[in-house]
């Protein structure tokens, strides 16, 4: 651990950090659970309104789990990537019938939940419980490569040796490690930004090896930005928003007319069918699943 990195960083956030419900000292293990999940490529102001509700209607594993897979996927709304909120469902289930309907705090059981990855179950056993774990998202990635590595953007995917710098810098202390976790994802998310990092507001700009080394232009493979605008996704958040937005099931042309190229739309309904997101109906209508 290396604390001319860590200390300034964690002055930093003490000062700075952003008032969210899921850092609150009252937020539960499945608030910090649903946050997680929700935040997946979508941005803070998007999210806040809609894990309210959320946790709102379904305070508990228990309480989600009880309603059908539907209500997950009528409740995300349009946060996008709506197979997230199957996800949730199932692990809402997972927690219910496996451990009586608490979070568990055992890293391996987080990750034993059905849709939770590694950067999720170390999130949650470092937020919600305090523990020691290395925790690389987008923007603790992007953070450290410019910090340590001196390189503009880190690789495309994750390496061996990201893990291990980001291991090496870990506050032994277990809760000095969860507030070191969440402290330099939030330099990532505030200042140390993929296209205009703030560097004069930057607490180890002075160790900063990218910026020490002049700032080189990141000289790696071309990093393209995602298109929506005509896509399958948006062809198909299209069709689930008349399936969010209907009481019941709805007929074959209430779909046909949210999008005028008659492939593209089957072939988003098709994708839609085989990822659970849409019960097709032996009458021929279609609807969330029940």
């Amino acid at each position: 651990m290396n604390s001319t990195y860590t200390d300034p960083i964690l002055d930093w956030y003490a000062a700075n950090a952003r008032d969210l419900p899921w850092r609150a000292a009252d937020a539960t293990p499945w608030g910090v659970l649903v946050s997680e999940i929700m935040l997946q490529q979508t941005p803070v102001v998007r999210v806040l309104p809609v894990w309210r509700a959320w946790m709102e209607r379904w305070p508990t594993p228990t309480a989600l789990a009880a309603e059908p897979s539907g209500e997950a996927v009528r409740a995300w709304g349009r946060l996008g990537y709506p197979r997230r909120a199957l996800r949730l469902h199932e692990s809402a289930r997972a927690i219910t019938e496996r451990h009586g309907g608490e979070v568990p705090s055992s890293h391996a059981d987080l990750l034993a939940l059905p849709g939770i990855g590694s950067y999720t179950a170390a999130a949650v056993a470092s937020f919600a419980f305090r523990q020691r774990h290395a925790v690389l998202d987008t923007n603790v990635r992007r953070v450290l490569a410019r910090l340590v590595s001196g390189e503009e953007y880190p690789p495309k995917a994750q390496t061996k040796a990201e893990v291990a710098l980001a291991e090496g810098l870990v506050p032994l202390d277990p809760p000095t490690a969860a507030r070191w976790a969440v402290a330099v994802m939030e330099l990532g998310a505030l200042v140390c930004t993929a296209r205009t990092p703030r560097c004069v507001d930057c607490p180890v700009l002075a160790q900063c090896a990218w910026h020490l080394n002049g700032r080189p232009a990141y000289d790696g493979p071309p990093r393209r930005g995602q298109t929506y605008a005509g896509t399958d996704r948006q062809c198909r958040g299209r069709l689930l928003a008349v399936l969010r937005d209907a009481d019941g099931p709805v007929e074959k042309p209430a779909l046909d007319v949210v999008w005028s190229d008659a492939l593209q739309r089957e072939r988003a309904l098709d994708a839609l069918i085989a990822d659970g997101l849409v019960d097709p109906l032996d009458d021929g209508r279609y609807t969330l699943p029940t």
